[in-house]
């Protein structure tokens, strides 16, 4: 079966349910998520220090990033946890994989398109290929409300996320699974 991972960073939460809810697409497109939210207890001084999740991502097919866009990038919280996979560059464990991202902002368009593009340029410096959206507003009503088909991205109303940006964050899961049964597995 398809394995996809899911690593993340979430503070409000917001994060974390579009991480759910990529999850359950994944699982809809019958394929099994391994998800990893990124802890406080994880991080010492600034450093991720959890190296056994870098052994369980060598061995799936995918691997979608998250964080929410603090100041025009990724939360603290993600990047040591880039920072700590130098060694995984080093062996190449993620070369050939797919690669996809979200986020969350407190704005329409606050800056989360350059933390996509950072997941972008991270997936890149492991030689993993990279999924947009795609064409996921064309036909498919109230799915990528933002237009980016950079990846998912989404913003905080103050009575949580909206429907669409969910509806985005389901569709992306069962997208990484379309791409890996078609481009890997045909």
């Amino acid at each position: 079966m398809l394995r996809i991972a899911i690593i993340y960073h979430s503070v409000s939460d917001h994060t974390h349910a579009l991480a759910t809810t990529i999850a359950e697409g994944i699982q809809a497109g019958d394929a099994d998520p391994l998800v990893y939210r990124i802890e406080p207890d994880v991080i010492e001084h600034g450093r991720f220090i959890d190296q056994k999740v870098f052994t369980q991502l060598k061995d799936v097919d995918a691997i979608i990033f998250g964080a929410p866009t603090y100041m025009g990038g990724p939360s603290a919280q993600f990047k040591a946890f880039a920072d700590a996979s130098s060694p995984t560059w080093e062996q190449q464990d993620w070369r050939g994989k797919l690669a996809a991202g979200f986020t969350v902002g407190s704005q329409t368009g606050g800056d989360q398109s350059a933390t996509l593009s950072y997941f972008q340029t991270l997936a890149s410096q492991h030689d993993m290929l990279w999924l947009s959206l795609g064409r996921a507003n064309i036909g498919v009503e109230n799915i990528n409300p933002t237009g980016t088909t950079h990846g998912v991205t989404a913003h905080e109303t103050g009575e949580g996320l909206s429907e669409a940006c969910l509806q985005t964050a389901f569709y992306l899961g069962q997208h990484m699974v379309r791409a890996l049964k078609g481009v890997w597995h045909t």
